[in-house]
Formats: C-alpha cells, sequence, structure tokens
C-alpha cells in the first residue's frame, strides 16, 4: 500500500532528490526555500550523503560543480537574489556539459524584493541567466507532489543529456503543505559516466572544462550543446492539458498560478463558458507545438496568467504567431491573482468571441 505523508513542497523535493539518489547537497538559506537545506542537514547524514551549508552561493554552485565533474549526482537548492548570484557558475557547468539539479523557489523582486511568491524569474530561467548560448531543463511544480516528482525526473533528465536542470517553483508550492505520495528510492545503478574525474588509472585522462584555446574549441563545444538542446526540444516536453482540448478560450499558467486559473475555470465552465487551461510543466523546453495543435483544434484566444510583469506571455505569442488574440493578467511584487480577476478576464474574451 502506498504511503502517504504530509509535507512541504520544499521538504518534498528534497526527500525526492534523496530518493533519486542525490547524496551531496550544497546550499546558503534563504526564504523561502529554507526547509531544504534545514531537511538536508538532517536527512543526508541518514543516508550516507554530504551537506554543507557554503558561506555563500556563490561558493555552493562551485561545490556543485565539483561534485557534478567528479560524477555525483548533486543538487543546491536557493530563492531569486541567491539564484542570480549562481549565474557564472551555471554558465561554467553548462559550457562544461555536466549534470545537476538546482532549484529556485522565486521571491517577490527585482533586488531583495519580499518573502512572497512571484514568478519574475522566468526570463532568468528559461533564457539563461549567465553568459553564452546555454539552456537549463526547466520543470515547473503544480503541486507538493511534483516538487517531488519532478526533482526525481530531473536528476534523470540531468544525466541522460549532460545538462543542469532546474526546478523553477515559487514560496506558494514550496511553503504550502499537501499529502504527498512517498515514492520508492531508486534502486537500479545510477547511469555510468566515463566523462567524470575519478581517477585515471588504467585508462586515458579525463578532461573537464569550459575553456576552449584550440582555434574551433568553442565552436564545437557549442555546436555539440546546440545538439543536446534540439534533442531535448523534440523528447522531453511536457504539458498538462485541462479542458483545453476543443475549448474557444485557452488559459495557459504554471505553478501556483495555475492552481488559481484552474479554478476560475472550473466556475467558467459551470456557466457554460467554452474554456480550458494549458499548463506547461517543461518551461523550456516549452509547450509551442501544443499551442498550436490547440488553434487548430478551435481555439480563438489564449489568456496568460502570471505573477509577474508579463514574461511567459512573450513564449505564447511566439507560438500562437498572430493568428489568435492573446492577453495577459499578472501580479507584481510577491501578489498573486485573483480567482475573480481571471474569471472576469474569461468572461471578457468569451463576448468578444460571440461578438
Amino acid at each position: 500500500m502506498e504511503k502517504r505523508i504530509l509535507m512541504k513542497g520544499n521538504e518534498a523535493m528534497a526527500e525526492g532528490a534523496i530518493l533519486a539518489g542525490c547524496r551531496y547537497y550544497f546550499g546558503y538559506p534563504i526564504t523561502p526555500q529554507n526547509e531544504v537545506p534545514a531537511y538536508m542537514a538532517r536527512r543526508m547524514p541518514e543516508v550516507g550523503g554530504v551537506f554543507v551549508q557554503a558561506e555563500s552561493e556563490t561558493a555552493s554552485i562551485n561545490m556543485v560543480y565539483g561534485a557534478s565533474g567528479a560524477g555525483a549526482r548533486v543538487m543546491s537548492t536557493t530563492s531569486s537574489p541567491g539564484y542570480s548570484l549562481m549565474q557564472e557558475g551555471i554558465s561554467y557547468i553548462s559550457g562544461a556539459r555536466l549534470p545537476c539539479v538546482l532549484a529556485n523557489v522565486q521571491r517577490g523582486g527585482p533586488g531583495l524584493g519580499n518573502i512572497n511568491a512571484s514568478q519574475g524569474d522566468y526570463f532568468q530561467a528559461v533564457k539563461g541567466g549567465g553568459h553564452g548560448d546555454y539552456r537549463l531543463i526547466v520543470l515547473a511544480p503544480f503541486s507538493a507532489q511534483e516538487m517531488m516528482d519532478l526533482t526525481m525526473l530531473g536528476f534523470d533528465l540531468a544525466d541522460q543529456y549532460r545538462v543542469p536542470a532546474l526546478i523553477l517553483s515559487d514560496g506558494i508550492i514550496g511553503q504550502m503543505m499537501e499529502p504527498v505520495v512517498l515514492r520508492e528510492a531508486r534502486k537500479e545503478a545510477l547511469p555510468e559516466k566515463p566523462w567524470a574525474l575519478t581517477g585515471a588509472a588504467g585508462r586515458e585522462k579525463n578532461i573537464v572544462r569550459s575553456l576552449w584555446l584550440s582555434e574551433n574549441g568553442v565552436w564545437d563545444n557549442n555546436m555539440l550543446l546546440q545538439k543536446t538542446y534540439a534533442e531535448i526540444t523534440k523528447n522531453e516536453v511536457r504539458f498538462d492539458n485541462y479542458h483545453a482540448d476543443g475549448a474557444k478560450i485557452v488559459c495557459i499558467a504554471y505553478g501556483s498560478s495555475a492552481r488559481i486559473v484552474r479554478g476560475a475555470v472550473d466556475i467558467a465552465r459551470a456557466e457554460g463558458i467554452s474554456v480550458g487551461l494549458l499548463r506547461p510543466v517543461t518551461l523550456y523546453p516549452y509547450p509551442s507545438l501544443e499551442i498550436d495543435r490547440l488553434i487548430r483544434a478551435g481555439a480563438k484566444a489564449f489568456l496568460t496568467v502570471e505573477q509577474s510583469a508579463g514574461q511567459m506571455v512573450e513564449d505564447v505569442r511566439l507560438a500562437v504567431n498572430g493568428r489568435v488574440p492573446v492577453e495577459f493578467y499578472g501580479e507584481l511584487g510577491g501578489r498573486q491573482p485573483r480567482e475573480e480577476q481571471v474569471l472576469e478576464n474569461i468572461r471578457v474574451l468569451a463576448r468578444g468571441i460571440q461578438e
């Protein structure tokens, strides 16, 4: 019989990492993700793992670099200002083609902002917040259960493609408590990593680097990265379709915003409005082809809802490519979208379609 326990989203994410075989965690405290280092400080010694509270986020991401280069499954978590401090290290990790799992439990900004939930870090997450042409697999949990499940998935995808995976959460999902089905711990051996720095006795030495001084070194490495990103885009798009098939109006939201929008969709459908919700689970790669399919299936308008000034809406507009209207409703500074305002936006779009 499955075991269900009550957990905060942050705790579920931490336990998901342990279940996936992560045995190295390096991090620095920042609200609203402090439950993760607190949980890891207790649990890592219990499973034979290593927990280090680094002196800063800059130090922790470079510890991740080292552990990943040695072939370990490794994780670091933070919140918005801390994630900004990690960007140089993430670019180096990406350039060196090293797998790891990171998490940003977003808070209000810019600057120190506040500790309320936000989704203002979307650009930074999906466009590459550091220097160079690199991408991360970006997974957006909707619940405490998905905080566990997507973290486990993130480790597998990171190892498969040799790229960092990012869990892009927010203060609501991280702090809320929900029943979580405790998944089974990984039983099979972790993937072999012949490229890792494990000692060169009896074999050619490995070199892990992002510095290329040869004439074509940087070009060759970039081409390999772009080929990898093309494979990820082809194979790893994930989304949840909630009554969106055949709907005239499609709302698009992720994370805690999607929970609010889902309630508004239920009310609008009870009023007879043809509306559904497309919830991206992967923010990179983005479900652009699903948006295209929904337009061909009869969608007449889209409503993007975010806790930002309008960031993901740009990817929606790119996918729609001017074929139907794309409206936006957002809240800033740690304020959450209001269900009644989402509902009013849906009603306005419905009236426009009828006219």
